[in-house]
């Protein structure tokens, strides 16, 4: 059996997915219980009157074409979080099975096996040297009923990109034993290129994308989990049949026509120098006492005194975001990199303070 198979939930396995209705769009529906009138305001290209096409085909191959991977390789849903979601609900067992994260680490991936009953293996970045992976420990630690292994490169909120030979260590280490989850959803701003390209190499091994960050479709929820095409096919007969809505589609769509992309690249670029500028200006600060390095649209900062710089944040129209429930991340603040007029707005409020 194929591995990525033989890992995942027996019922899921032998689960016969949801039959949607046929898409035929060429052909009068008069098979989806659908109103055939469109309703008042609507401007969407299809009708939102209309189910929406499951795995919208165009929408695949345009994702296929900028990530570099066939279509059959892709699975697009609800941003990464959908993804994160399905993954939980292939593999995971309550009671029997758990993932491993490496703290401080984006929260979902907790949440998720936590919604479903399944355990959290912690194995904590290392602060000392830059919050690196020590792939060692973690493979150590590993039993085969950790069935997902969450890496995120470049990670949040720490802002750092884990060492490729690093994470190719735990990729061979477990293919074929555990699903190994890489969470790229900020590569764009790194200038790394994507691990996407280990797909052939190794047959569990799992990508999570986002146009979220640097195509500026957070509001629309468009997330990709990359795959072999195994997997991608149990998981669409997980996903909902209608995970994204059709205003969705047509935006993400107009987001990938290479005008779009070309303008999101140089968007991208005159952020990454915003983000040079903003850490530059937060040092002078004596409400900074320490900027970690970052390869994401963010920075993460420790201060000496956090309530005072949220007060003044907020007193100044902007807000951050207080990390410091984390143990890990005593007196830690995140700050998205904006605009440049939002970028003074918040340094104004800190010398003001």
């Amino acid at each position: 059996m194929n591995p990525a198979l033989a890992l995942a939930r027996p019922e899921i396995v032998n689960l016969r997915p949801y039959s949607h209705a046929a898409w035929l769009p060429a052909l009068t529906r008069l098979h989806a219980n659908e109103a055939p009138w469109r309703p008042p305001g609507d401007a969407t290209a299809a009708g939102l009157n209309r189910y929406p096409e499951p795995q919208p085909r165009a929408l695949i191959e345009r994702l296929a074409s900028l990530y570099g991977v066939p279509a059959h390789c892709i699975l697009v849903g609800r941003g990464s979080d959908e993804a994160i979601d399905v993954l939980s609900r292939m593999y995971l067992r309550a009671g029997s099975d758990a993932i491993v994260q490496c703290p401080p680490t984006f929260g979902m991936y907790k949440v998720c096996a936590d919604i479903q009953g399944a355990s959290v293996v912690d194995i904590p970045l290392e602060r000392a040297r830059g919050w690196s992976l020590d792939p060692r420990k973690l493979l150590d630690a590993w039993r085969p009923a950790m069935k997902l292994v969450y890496l995120c490169s470049p990670n949040n909120p720490t802002g750092n990109a884990f060492d490729e030979a690093a994470l190719e260590a735990v990729c061979a280490a477990l293919d074929g034993k555990a699903i190994v989850v890489i969470d790229e959803a900020y590569i764009e701003w790194s200038g790394r290129p994507s691990l996407a390209r280990w797909l052939d190499r190794f047959s569990t091994l799992a990508i999570l994308r986002t146009l979220s960050k640097a195509h500026a479709l957070a509001g629309a929820r468009i997330g990709a989990l990359l795959a072999q095409p195994a997997l991608i096919e149990l998981a669409r007969r997980v996903i909902p049949p209608y995970s994204l809505a059709q205003p969705t589609i047509e935006a993400a769509l107009r987001a990938l026509e290479p005008a779009a992309i070309a303008a999101a690249r140089e968007r991208i670029e005159g952020l990454v120098a915003e983000r040079g500028y903003l850490r530059e200006r937060l040092q002078r600060s004596p409400l900074v006492a320490r900027i970690w390095p970052s390869e994401a649209n963010f920075l993460l900062i420790e201060s000496p005194d956090a309530d005072r710089f949220m007060r003044a944040s907020m007193a100044g129209g902007t807000i951050v975001r207080d990390l410091r429930a984390n143990p890990a991340l005593a007196n830690a603040l995140r700050i998205t990199v904006g605009t440049r007029a939002e970028n003074d707005a918040l340094l104004a409020s800190l010398e003001a303070a």
